[in-house]
């Protein structure tokens, strides 16, 4: 009887706070999602998906979670974690064609994995514990190669990175800012499928049921970002922040290509767009025309499918999907959907029902469009171009040039360029230098400062920042030298021939209103990363020594064992039933190979006629 009314106890309180819940739903405002297209020169389309949720630090602190994963905010509890930023990058960003970067690169990683945190820790040594616990335990979550980043493959900036959230309660002595990247990871669907795990609506509803792996991982360039940082208003109380942003660079012609035709092919010679402008232009050479304007599909072309409605927990306030085009296109919608126009002209917002499938069509303008040129959004330009690659020959010793370009021809940029080289590439640091050209400025006037770390053998990389500022309309050519270690054979990968990534150097870019100590940071992008051959044994001797060391012992192994072992005799020695028996098989085999060549028979009658006959004697 008493365990019967101790569950009819627990029941009933239970019931009673489900029905709490219900009358007292979870803020909209805590969660939002939105889907921004933006077409972009040469059959490109951008699409940046945007997921925001927050939740407040008391309620994080308690373990009441209701939009925030908890599967994340454990593991960031464990660690000690005020803020963190992950991402997972594939793919170049063609700055000439499609100008800026989105979100100001602020969403952008390198090639591979990049991971930077500020953990709370009394020394570098607890530091660095956390650390190692932060990576393991997201590598589990997002199913990625998080726990190979090591002390060799960990720096700790020291110029380059700000924090994006509110940290008022602690101190520079007790945050560590540890900062870790992984460029030859392979970005793939086992990553995207714990990202949409993270959503509320587990992309089974609005924008992100649109995500799909084919799509994504097809496309010429992807980012997938994960930041988690507390804010803190005015007069109210601090939230934890998780925003959530995938970004892709469709091919809007192999997109939609059909089903039946899974491999690209390219389009016949009559079929390419191209620019009949250029002198060069003939039959046989074709310059890709910017056929931005002419651009048509659907949202069911681009993704393969249609939008399922809208999250029922998202805000309604906020759009779901946007689109950046002049509002002097067409743009047809699905029915019930209402669009709205935004006062700059070049952008439109759609509030689609919950329950209703979304589609949208982009049609081509016609030709006889006299205003085509209006009907495009130019790309913005962005503040820096910047290229890296190597320089030099040889295996023992090399160089690496970046050219950082103003494009502006009245501003100046100041930025910080970051490089965290493996150990293996030893700098020589006295070689570095800046040259200017296209303008008359002083080369000892671009490095403003410089703070480098030198490497420690198999223990840690090389870190190098270099804080500089480029006149307006010039160019600068940053180089230094640098000696390539021998590894260990046991330290080469299977690959080895390959050669070894080298991560993509970081650029932010400083906003010159801010203060130094405030949140500086106005533009971020990244290089590519580089491929560094190293001196390399030849892998197959080793095979070969084994092969000829194994024939030259098992000759003279059997050899050995044969003197040791067999008994010789002669043959008159042997028995004499073994004399028979070989006598027999020997008459056999022979008598086989003559009746098969019909040699018996021919020579039996020869024998025959030549056979004397008996004298007769009286």
């Amino acid at each position: 009887m008493r365990q019967f009314l101790s569950f009819f106890l627990v029941s009933l309180i239970s019931f009673c706070t489900l029905s709490t819940c219900a009358e007292s739903p979870t803020s909209s405002a805590d969660y939002h999602e939105q889907l921004v297209l933006r077409p972009l020169p040469l059959s490109a389309l951008l699409a940046s998906f945007n997921f925001r949720s927050n939740i407040t630090v008391s309620e994080f602190e308690a373990h009441n979670f209701r939009l925030f994963p908890r599967s994340l905010a454990q593991i960031l509890q464990h660690a000690g974690t005020r803020e963190l930023h992950l991402r997972f990058s594939s793919g170049r960003w063609d700055s000439e064609s499609w100008g800026a970067r989105p979100w100001d690169g602020a969403r952008e990683g390198g090639t591979g994995v990049e991971l930077w945190a500020w953990l709370e820790a009394e020394t570098d040594d607890e530091a660095d514990h956390k650390w190692l616990t932060l990576t393991n335990a997201l590598s589990g979550l997002f199913c990625a190669s998080l726990n190979f980043i090591d002390g060799t493959r960990t720096t700790r900036p020291v110029m380059s990175f700000q924090p994006e959230g509110d940290h008022p309660s602690l101190t520079e002595a007790n945050t560590h800012l540890l900062f870790g990247v992984l460029p030859h990871e392979v970005v793939c669907t086992e990553n995207l499928t714990p990202f949409l795990k993270l959503l509320p609506c587990k992309g089974k509803a609005g924008i992100a049921s649109l995500l799909d792996g084919h799509k994504l991982f097809d496309s010429s360039w992807q980012s997938m970002a994960v930041d988690v940082r507390p804010i803190c208003p005015a007069g109210g109380e601090c939230v934890l922040q998780i925003e959530l942003t995938i970004d892709m660079v469709l091919d809007i012609d192999r997109s939609k290509r059909p089903r039946d035709n899974p491999i690209p092919r390219p389009p016949p010679g009559h079929e390419l767009p191209c620019n009949t402008s250029k002198p060069y232009h003939s039959h046989d050479t074709c310059f890709p025309a910017d056929h931005e304007a002419s651009q048509d599909w659907t949202l069911s072309q681009i993704f393969g499918k249609h939008m399922k409605g809208t999250c029922p927990l998202t805000d309604p306030a906020v759009p779901p999907v946007c689109l950046q085009v002049p509002n002097s296109r067409s743009v047809y919608v699905s029915d019930g959907v209402l669009e709205k126009k935004n006062l700059d002209r070049v952008s439109r917002c759609f509030e689609i029902r919950p329950d209703a499938n979304f589609e949208m069509v982009l049609p081509s303008p016609s030709k006889d469009d006299q205003q085509a040129t209006s009907l495009i959004v130019k790309p913005e330009a962005p503040l820096l171009y910047a290229e890296r690659s190597f320089t030099g020959h040889g295996q023992e010793r090399g160089g690496v040039q970046t050219i950082l370009r103003n494009p502006s021809s009245d501003t100046e940029v100041e930025f910080i360029y970051m490089e965290s080289l493996p150990w293996f590439m030893r700098i020589y640091l006295h070689t570095m230098s800046a040259r200017i050209q296209g303008t008359k400025g002083d080369d000892n006037s671009v490095i403003q400062e410089v703070y480098y770390r030198p490497g420690v053998d198999r223990a840690r990389g090389s870190q190098l920042e270099v804080r500089m500022r480029i006149p307006p309309a010039s160019t600068v050519f940053l180089t230094y030298d640098f000696e390539k270690s021998i590894l260990r054979y046991t330290e080469y990968p299977p690959d080895a021939n390959r050669g070894f990534d080298v991560a993509a150097a970081v650029i932010t870019i400083l906003n010159k209103d801010e203060p130094k100590t405030g949140r500086f940071a106005a533009y971020n992008l990244r290089t590519t990363s580089l491929l560094c051959s190293l001196p390399t044994p030849d892998f197959s001797m080793p095979y070969n020594v084994i092969i000829f060391t194994s024939t030259a012992i098992a000759l003279a192994f059997g050899g050995m064992f044969n003197i040791m072992v067999r008994r010789f005799v002669a043959a008159d020695e042997g028995p004499e039933l073994g004399l028979k028996l070989l006598k027999t098989k020997l008459k056999s085999r022979f008598a086989a190979l003559f009746k098969k060549f019909g040699v018996g028979k021919a020579k039996g009658d020869q024998t025959k006629e030549a056979e004397p006959q008996p004298a007769v004697t009286e």
